[in-house]
């Protein structure tokens, strides 16, 4: 379950988003992409970056731990052409404001990447077949 920048003040996310930001590594993201039964898995990455990190929020979980959630936001340029949202992808010089500034800070930083987006359309389906990471 992704928190949409948009509703990080409703009930259900704001308390994680005032007190329990986090940063969530990432070397890419799959987005489904095609008709509905034939998806197929869309990756994305950074261009310019072998390992970055997105903005995420977290809580205890009684069933499941320390559980997250990848905050996303409206894409921009050629992602937009794959999904409507993409992560909030943090330049390293923002990972502290986002996991300890205010949230009125961790706010200013939920839009879309400027940076040059990589994409790997796949024939790999997106249902159905396990993914095989590295």
């Amino acid at each position: 379950n992704n928190a949409r920048s948009d509703r990080l003040d409703t009930f259900f996310w704001r308390h994680s988003f005032a007190e329990r930001r986090c940063l969530i590594p990432l070397t890419g993201w799959a987005e489904a992409q095609g008709p509905r039964g034939k998806m197929t898995r869309t990756w994305l990455s950074l261009q310019d970056e072998p390992l970055f990190a997105a903005a995420g929020v977290w809580r205890q979980s009684d069933e499941w731990g320390a559980c997250y959630s990848m905050v996303m936001t409206a894409s921009a340029s050629a992602v937009a052409e794959v999904h409507e949202r993409m992560p909030v992808l943090l330049a390293r010089e923002a990972w502290a404001g986002w996991a300890q500034g205010s949230p009125e800070e961790a706010m200013g930083l939920c839009t879309a990447c400027a940076g040059e987006v990589a994409i790997d359309r796949t024939a790999q389906p997106w249902a159905g077949v396990r993914c095989r990471w590295g």
